[in-house]
């Protein structure tokens, strides 16, 4: 293969390796948790203190390799809140941009005295930005609820 074909597939290879993240502090952190430990949401919790809002994006080779870039960026999105102390990670949006595009192609053409074979091979990737963003949020534990006494 040429280097002319290989070159926009390792550059969109190297692109979609990149991924960027963000906290801006809006209350109170706490003392860090496991990433395991932070309940994802996708509706507010009737109650919560907010600690932060996140925000991550990755590039994805195409909008087919989306859910696993979504699937990465809940995962940042983990730690980034489990390292501020938050129990919960509130998800508020999801969006895409474009990227960049790459293309090459090759064909070659035969003349013979009965006529001509054309034979062409194209190829195409693209890179597709995609940004999530969230709320590392706290919840409190819920009280205890006690079995009512039996009454004599």
């Amino acid at each position: 293969m040429s280097a002319r074909f290989l070159m926009p597939i390792f550059l969109s290879a190297v692109l979609a390796a990149c991924a960027t993240s963000s906290q801006t502090l809006t209350g109170t952190a706490r003392p860090a948790l496991a990433p395991g430990d932070v309940r994802v949401y996708t509706q507010a919790p009737p109650e919560f203190q907010e600690i932060a809002v996140l925000s991550a994006s990755r590039k994805s080779v195409s909008t087919s390799g989306g859910e696993r870039a979504i699937e990465k960026m809940i995962e940042d999105l983990k730690v980034q809140a489990a390292a501020l102390g938050a129990n919960g990670l509130l998800l508020e949006d999801f969006s895409d941009a474009p990227g960049l595009s790459a293309g090459t192609g090759v064909g070659t053409e035969t003349y013979t005295h009965d006529g001509s074979i054309s034979l062409g091979v194209g190829a195409s990737i693209g890179v597709v930005n995609k940004f999530a963003k969230a709320k590392a949020i706290w919840i409190p534990a819920a009280p205890a609820v006690r079995p009512a006494s039996p009454q004599s």
